[in-house]
């Protein structure tokens, strides 16, 4: 490979993955039967594979039974940001217990058998963690592992996969203190490499193609020895959270604490 030059590929996909696989052994054998396929799919230094959180879940029995998907997302809501009514129902952008501010707190019903939904991984960080461990013991190479989801974004329609969980990448670039082309400081600038990262790999996987697992390579600069911080690090909530809440919850929390202000 050349310099700027990004390279995607999605293995044939694996098998249904139900609760209690070895996640590791499963991606090992669909890495193995790619690289056999095409020599240059092998995995290499400064790869990095991008596995969707949904057969995370599966392998580590997050399948839950519920009858009533909104009871499951109530269940995993740590505090609603907005909630809207539409012909279809309603949605709920919440925060979730890790932190993740989405549709549904990440309450997945598709791809899972009926009367049960998929919640997301306990801890991201950690599943990147060992499945790394597992690809390098395998392969005997450095790579980087992020684990994905799906997300909208405020002002854009459409959703894009982000990372919820990495290992051994640097999920953020930091680029502040550097100069621009013309010698300008940069002062704003840290680009949020994991999400890219995970939106190339989407890119081939997709969402009903079967392919669960993507590798990325040409972004060796961002993948490190050790594990790194994880994606927690990507997550801005507290002071730094410009929107707490959704425009009609701001405006109507606005009338309340003015009706109730002294004096009134």
């Amino acid at each position: 490979m050349t310099v700027g030059e990004l390279r995607v590929w999605a293995p044939d996909g694996i098998r249904e993955v139900v609760p209690g696989d070895d996640l590791v052994a499963l991606l090992v054998a669909s890495l193995r039967a790619d690289a056999a396929a095409d020599p240059g799919h092998a995995l290499a230094d400064g790869d990095v594979v991008v596995v969707t959180s949904k057969v995370v879940s599966k392998a580590e029995g997050r399948v839950v039974a519920a009858d009533d998907r909104e009871r499951a997302i109530t269940e995993q809501t740590v505090r609603v940001v907005a909630t809207r009514e539409h012909p279809g129902g309603v949605t709920r952008i919440v925060e979730n217990h890790l932190g993740l501010v989405m549709a549904a707190a990440g309450v997945d019903a598709s791809n899972t058998p009926e009367g049960t939904v998929l919640l997301l991984p306990l801890d991201p960080d950690r599943s990147a963690r060992a499945l790394r461990a597992g690809l390098a013991a395998a392969f005997g190479v450095r790579v980087g592992v992020i684990v994905t989801d799906t997300a909208g974004r405020p002002w854009r329609h459409g959703v894009t996969d982000l990372a919820i969980g990495a290992a051994g990448v640097e999920v953020l670039d930091d680029l502040r203190g550097q100069v621009d082309t013309f010698g300008r400081p940069l002062t704003m600038t840290v680009a949020a490499v994991a999400d890219e990262i995970a939106s190339a790999a989407e890119l081939v996987k997709g969402k009903a193609s079967g392919r669960p697992v993507a590798v990325v390579r040409g972004v060796g600069h961002v993948v490190t020895d050790d594990d790194g911080p994880g994606a927690r690090v990507l997550v801005r909530t507290g002071p730094d959270d410009m929107f707490h809440q959704g425009s009609a919850e701001a405006y109507a929390q606005g009338w309340k604490d003015a009706l109730e202000r002294p004096g009134r």
